[in-house]
């Protein structure tokens, strides 16, 4: 936000009929059932899949992770935390690791030190990875919905799941390339790969995969083929 700007677009009330669209994992959704229940009754559109790296997507931008006070503290232990943040850096400018719980309780743990704590988020931070805190699940829905809202409504941006760049086996490498399209996402991808079995075939019959593929409409494609063949510009 620059210097000329100010908070009220994004503290104003919005259209009722103007609401965001968070995409959830679908493990998170099973586990966090009152969140995916109260992000609903704001009134934001909820839409399920099995995420690869993150609990939350709220534009082609941010990706949440969401850790109890516990699992941050748990997930330290293991060592794993640091690679699954890192990983979702790769494919989204803004990571957010959003720790729920009282954090005072960490001084109560007996098999890790605080300084470990504060040591972890000082060194996520240093990596780019923000950090949002949250007492409650309450508060922990207030700030996602107002997240969304800022980022689809204010900025205008859309969710997208982007794919890992995963280029262990020629398939991986060819499902990177086609997913990265404008609103096309893996799934959509896999069904253009089995239609059209090579991704040069597939962009080649861009015209056809409204009628070919389900759930490729005229929107998608059109957005497709503005990347295709408008010229390059600065």
């Amino acid at each position: 936000m620059s210097g000329t700007e100010t908070l009220v677009p994004y503290i104003k009330p919005q259209d009722k009929q103007t609401q965001p669209t968070i995409i959830v994992d679908t493990r998170e959704a099973s586990t966090a059932a009152k969140i995916i229940k109260g992000l609903k009754e704001h009134g934001a559109n909820i839409r399920t899949e099995t995420l690869q790296k993150g609990d939350y997507i709220i534009s082609d931008q941010c990706a949440i992770e969401r850790k109890t006070v516990h699992d941050f503290v748990y997930t330290l232990t293991r060592r794993y935390l640091f690679e699954q943040l890192f990983r979702l850096k790769e494919v989204y400018p803004k990571p957010f690791i959003l720790i729920e719980g009282y954090l005072p309780i960490i001084y109560k743990f007996s098999k890790i030190q605080p300084a470990s704590v504060w040591g972890a988020m000082f060194a996520l931070a240093k990596q780019g990875i923000y950090m949002i805190q949250t007492t409650t699940y309450k508060e922990t829905i207030n700030f996602l919905y107002t997240a969304a809202k800022q980022e689809q409504i204010v900025e205008k941006r859309i969710p997208i799941v982007h794919p890992f760049k995963k280029h262990e086996t020629l398939a991986e490498a060819q499902i990177f390339f086609i997913a990265s399209l404008p609103k096309i996402g893996r799934e959509k991808t896999i069904a253009l790969l089995r239609s059209y079995q090579t991704p040069m075939n597939a962009l080649i019959n861009v015209d056809q995969w409204a009628k070919d593929v389900h759930g490729l409409g005229p929107k998608i494609t059109e957005k497709v083929k503005q990347v295709l063949h408008i010229r390059y510009k600065e």
